[in-house]
């Protein structure tokens, strides 16, 4: 089921020598010639001719980033969109794994920084491994709340993977009015109304939201090569927030890619 356009969608994913490369409607890309063409409640990404167009792709990329996936994956689509599946990124770590692929990080905090972005602040230390921190402040029944992951992928697959994506029942008008959420899953989502989860919904694990949020914090650095060895401690990151901020740290030297 696709969130957003509703409907059907299909992906496929596949062993492959070189790059983690996205394939549509014949066109190919590497992984590391997309970027990001919208960015609000979900992430889209295109290359720089525009003959991909992949939509809802973070819970896949924050599987190979939190998986480590370095290269050897073939990821085809014929659809604009990826499906929900689960709402978080474990069935796609799941098939992930059942490939088998070559695993690796090239990306590296290379000095100290914090950056930001609006409300958003990201907070950069050089470290030996990963070390990714979220801390998010919604309105009630959410919160406060954070999140942390050491770049372990047995504590990805366990922790991280199935936090599933939320959102609030007074947003769905508008969400809809701007061609978002048509085709909501109840089963694979969290939708809080005033007092907690809307029926359908199956209650929240301990800080799921904030497990999501480090979840889509993943995804959206995998994007740019991430995640990298180091620490990020993001206080209200958001997707147009951290890949702002994750482009502009490679632009300064804050994030640096290791030799190929």
């Amino acid at each position: 089921m696709a969130l957003h356009r509703g409907g059907p969608a299909e992906v496929r994913l596949s062993r492959a020598q070189g790059a983690v490369t996205f394939v549509q409607r014949g066109a190919e890309a590497p992984l590391d010639a997309l970027r990001p063409a919208r960015t609000d409640r979900g992430v889209t990404v295109t290359d720089a001719g525009g003959t991909i167009r992949v939509d809802l792709v973070e819970h896949l990329l924050a599987a190979i980033g939190g998986l480590g996936v370095a290269s050897g994956v073939r990821i085809e689509t014929d659809d604009a969109e990826l499906p929900l599946l689960d709402g978080g990124a474990l069935r796609f770590a799941e098939a992930l794994l059942s490939l088998d692929p070559p695993r690796g990080r090239g990306l590296r905090v290379a000095r100290a920084a914090a950056l930001d972005h609006g409300r958003s602040v990201y907070r950069f230390a050089p470290a030996a491994a990963p070390r990714l921190r979220v801390e998010i402040d919604f309105p009630p029944p959410v919160g406060r709340q954070a999140a942390a992951w050491d770049g372990d992928p047995d504590d990805f697959m366990t922790r991280i993977a199935p936090a599933r994506t939320f959102g609030w029942v007074s947003e769905v008008d508008a969400l809809r009015a701007a061609g978002r959420a048509a085709g909501v899953d109840l089963a694979s989502v969290l939708v809080f109304g005033d007092a907690g989860p809307i029926p359908g919904c199956r209650p929240p694990g301990p800080d799921e939201p904030a497990r999501h949020k480090l979840l889509d914090l993943i995804g959206d650095l995998a994007l740019h090569g991430g995640p990298p060895r180091g620490t990020i401690d993001a206080l209200l990151p958001g997707h147009t927030a951290t890949h702002a901020v994750a482009a502009r740290a490679l632009a300064d030297g804050v994030l640096a890619r290791d030799p190929a």
